[in-house]
């Protein structure tokens, strides 16, 4: 290490692990937490990164535990423990686990970076608290007298339950880099100069992992569609898209120097705007011959797929497509989201898809279940509709996420104390349905499978 960079304010960011019944990698990475890690690093501090969920940790190579299964896309399973089911929850007859590396492996990770000036840690889910309180412990049994700053969504939707539970020394409720450096500063972690934030020219941080699967993508921030059950109006109220080329020279960043093939986007709202927005984009990489893969794991708008829309897409690689339906029921949309107003429209989108080349296993349907009100055979006649439509039907069970439009109706409904236990948030309790209603889930979920099984044996064939 040069003298330069020992003399520089060191900075640790950390992705903590996640505890919950079930996890999967669907292309998950900590994207606010990277570009965080970017721009500091560009300010004058020595940034180091340790994400709990790497499965692609060196020290994990001597584990004991299963390696996780990976697949075509850089998908897969993460590292998993079993561990102790917490007191509220163990009337769930599931098995609880502890998703990422070991604590052995965190401890070496920590001691092999050093002391740091300050630990940054970020948090997903509300109900995922746990994995950010335990990181945080072992974080200051090594290093008691460092501050721990906790962001992210937890910390930004539960200030009050972060502030009481994870330990953390500050816990920050706005997320804009600007603040955080004002945290800093006021514990006396100056940076070295002054400058502002671009997430043009500052890509997030993926050059810090040792090894990359894959990468992911934002074309733009928050969502102009006010979903009364969606949190990005609170946690990003301005919607801004970034400049075409530079989202186009990004994406030959990371090809040229790592690699990378498989790129998901993180937007909420991809398609708006896109003749002028996304589609420059993708002719780019159409006209320049990029052997490119893409992926819409945060699902796309269904109005926003027109011939055109659908043409480029394909011609460009899109490999994975999600589609945010919800539900069939026009009126739930009416009441919800406005994002759709009549099937037809659906029905569409899904033909220019298939008209552009995509196959019925590329596209996918998320329907949420568990919406406070309900009812059960409505969401038995959004997956038939999706039966009939040909593509693959995915459930998308709804958790009750503070400071939504829904929240109130959510808190009224459920049988949990939502309101004062983040755990009780967790979408596989389907915390908004009573006892009579949550019945028919293994039915519904025999539904889903039995669709999806049938699509893939027909080799995804319209």
């Amino acid at each position: 290490m040069s003298k330069k960079k020992m003399m520089l304010k060191k900075l640790i960011f950390i992705n903590p692990w996640i505890y919950d019944f079930a996890a999967h990698d669907f292309w998950a990475k900590p994207m606010g937490l990277l570009y965080l890690a970017s721009y500091f690093g560009k300010v004058g501090y020595d940034v180091r990164l340790i994400d709990c969920l790497d499965v692609n940790n060196p020290y994990m190579k001597a584990s004991s535990l299963r390696r996780p299964k990976r697949k075509e896309y850089g998908t897969g399973k993460f590292w998993k423990q079993r561990i102790k089911l917490p007191p509220s929850l163990s009337h769930i007859k599931r098995p609880f686990n502890r998703y990422g590396i070991t604590p052995d492996v965190l401890r070496k990770e920590l001691t092999y970076a050093g002391r740091p000036s300050a630990f940054l840690v970020t948090s997903a889910m509300t109900y995922w608290y746990l994995g950010v309180k335990d990181t945080i412990k072992i974080i200051k049994e090594l290093y008691p007298d460092v501050p721990v700053i906790l962001g992210g969504i937890y910390a930004r939707l539960c200030p009050e339950h972060a502030k009481r539970e994870s330990g953390a020394d500050v816990v920050l409720t706005e997320s804009e880099p600007s603040r955080v450096l004002e945290c800093l500063i006021r514990l006396g972690i100056a940076p070295r100069k002054e400058l502002k934030f671009d997430p043009s020219v500052m890509y997030p941080g993926f050059e810090l992992y040792k090894k990359l699967n894959y990468v992911c993508i934002m074309t733009s921030k928050g969502c102009p569609y006010r979903c009364k059950y969606c949190a990005s109006p609170f946690l990003s109220p301005d919607f801004c898209q970034r400049d075409p080329q530079d989202v186009f020279e990004e994406l030959c960043y990371w090809r040229r120097r790592f690699g990378v093939t498989d790129f998901a986007f993180y937007d909420d709202a991809l398609l708006v705007s896109s003749k002028s927005h996304l589609l420059p984009v993708l002719e780019m990489v159409v006209k320049k011959g990029l052997d490119l893969r893409f992926h819409t794991p945060n699902a796309i708008h269904i109005t926003g797929i027109d011939r055109e829309v659908a043409e480029i897409m394909y011609r460009s690689g899109f490999k994975t497509i999600r589609l945010g339906l919800e539900s069939s029921n026009i009126q739930l949309h009416r009441n919800l989201d406005k994002k759709l107003s009549s099937l037809d429209q659906v029905e569409k989108a899904v033909s220019y898809l298939f008209k552009a080349g995509f196959r019925s296993e590329q596209i996918g349907a998320y329907i949420l279940i568990g919406l406070p009100n309900q009812d059960v055979k409505e969401v038995i006649e959004t997956i038939r509709f999706v039966e009939k439509l040909k593509i693959l039907p995915f459930l998308a069970e709804y958790s009750p996420i503070p400071n939504t439009e829904l929240w109130d109706e959510a808190v009224k409904v459920s049988e949990l104390d939502i309101a004062s236990e983040p755990l009780y948030h967790n979408n596989i309790l389907i915390p908004c349905w009573d006892e009579d209603k949550k019945k028919h889930l293994p039915f519904l979920r025999k539904m889903v499978l039995e669709i999806r099984d049938k699509l893939k044996r027909s080799g995804g064939k319209v």
